[in-house]
């Protein structure tokens, strides 16, 4: 069983989680790794506020100051995993470099709820190399391919039509269009996936 929720911003779609799963009172390993080389402190911050305000528990995991024991035993004891947003080329680095990309991969094929914002529903796909076009590939020095961690079989295309990143969207869609099978989704839209069903949230 895989249940993945995958957004542009997750505070614009809170309300379409409650609508497709009971998410109150459950917990919630939040992984803001992505934008530690963005200034994104803000978003990071609102993003934490609206899964509590969703009655959510969130405990913020910052895999780069923890043990791999550490972060193994969180993830596993959460009934929600989160990534958050930033340069997706940085947390695939920061992911495999702690291996804390394996135990993600583990979590969600046993059936918990993913949730992945902006560069956290990047990172899914079969590869990010698509998203160079959003996110500067300089900001990971030490990552050496751009294979992702493929939970999904298809490329998100966050952002789309919104002011900040249209351009850079529309290139990641048309760029691709022969080549891998695109979504993108707008800032107020989600991909919900329950097992092989999926749908695009919202308008």
């Amino acid at each position: 069983m895989k249940r993945m929720f995958l957004v542009s911003m997750f505070q614009n779609v809170s309300g379409l989680l409650k609508s497709v799963e009971d998410v109150k009172g459950q917990t919630v390993t939040y992984i803001p790794i992505a934008s530690k080389v963005e200034k994104l402190g803000f978003f990071v911050r609102i993003g934490k506020w609206a899964l509590r305000f969703s009655g959510m528990k969130v405990e913020e995991l910052d895999i780069g100051k923890v043990t791999y024991e550490q972060s193994k035993a969180t993830l596993a004891k959460n009934e929600i995993i989160y990534i958050a947003g930033g340069n997706t080329f940085f947390l695939l680095q920061e992911l495999r470099r702690t291996r804390t990309d394996q135990l993600i991969i583990e979590e969600v094929r046993k059936g918990k709820l993913y949730i992945g914002e902006s560069a956290g529903a990047i990172v899914v796909c079969p590869d990010i190399g698509y998203s160079a076009v959003m996110d500067d590939p300089k900001q990971a020095p030490d990552l050496t391919d751009y294979a992702g961690l493929d939970l999904i079989d298809f490329y998100v295309v966050p952002h789309y039509q919104s002011r900040e990143f249209k351009d850079a969207a529309d290139k990641m869609v048309q760029s691709n269009e022969d080549q891998k099978e695109t979504v993108a989704i707008k800032d107020h839209q989600a991909i919900w996936i329950n097992d092989d069903e999926r749908k695009i949230l919202g308008e």
